[in-house]
């Protein structure tokens, strides 16, 4: 137990004094960069269909913590793209509120998910459904812990399409939120299960996903596909998640 709860809070202890010493380097949030990180080319260059899921840390203190991520589709043809944020002020379905591939208040977005060409054409209507009926998309039903947040929103797309086998970051809170309401279900890429007591306690277990402790929105966890750890406050550390 004394182990366990070190890999819990030195990690985040770091990360808190990475913030404290070093600040985030972005300044006044308000003011802070949101343009394109150049990402993404001229959706007019780029005729084939797109997915992107992107995650940047968060403003301020919470940046510590946690990352936000948001999805960003592009039909076959389509002159522009569509990027779907859930945020906590205003609607909580933000469509093309930033740039698609934007700096989230002046950090850099990481690719979490990049499919292109016939495979992104057939699993976008998956995605817009999953957006269109989205429950919690009345204001106040955001909860930025342990969710429904933003996390959350994304997760549930893919939950929709299990082809993409993708694996949102440990940092990424809010994404063992149970959308279903199930406490105990099939992980998103059908190679394993999860259990989640409301988002607080959680266990997940998946060949795509690994292994995932979920205490009080901090995980814990190892990948032996692609191996790495993963450790709450700083993310995944080890080969890459893969694209």
């Amino acid at each position: 137990m004394l182990i366990f709860f070190l890999l819990l809070f030195v990690p985040i202890g770091l990360s808190a004094a990475r913030y404290y010493w070093f600040g985030d380097g972005r300044g006044n949030w308000q003011m802070a960069d949101r343009s394109s990180a150049g990402l993404l080319p001229p959706a007019s260059s780029h005729p084939d269909a797109l997915i992107r899921v992107y995650a940047a840390r968060t403003v301020r203190w919470r940046s510590i913590f946690a990352v936000h991520t948001w999805i960003v589709v592009k039909e076959k043809g389509a002159t522009s793209y569509s990027r779907y944020d859930y945020t906590a002020w205003g609607e909580p379905i933000r469509s093309n509120g930033f740039a698609p591939d934007g700096r989230w208040f002046g950090a850099l977005p990481e690719t979490v998910v990049a499919v292109d060409g016939p495979r992104a054409e057939l699993l976008i209507p998956r995605i817009r459904t999953v957006i269109e009926t989205y429950k919690f998309r009345t204001y106040g039903d955001y909860s930025a812990w342990p969710g429904p947040n933003s996390n959350t929103f994304v997760q549930a797309a893919l939950d929709a399409v299990p082809e993409l086998r993708a694996v949102l970051p440990p940092t990424a809170i809010g994404k063992d939120y149970p959308y279903s309401g199930e406490w105990i279900g099939l992980t998103a890429s059908r190679t394993g299960f999860y259990a989640s007591l409301f988002g607080y306690l959680g266990l997940t277990l998946g060949w795509v996903e690994g292994l995932e402790i979920n205490f009080f929105g901090a995980v814990l966890g190892l990948d032996i596909r692609r191996p790495a750890v993963k450790l709450p406050g700083i993310g995944r550390l080890g080969v890459a998640a893969g694209l």
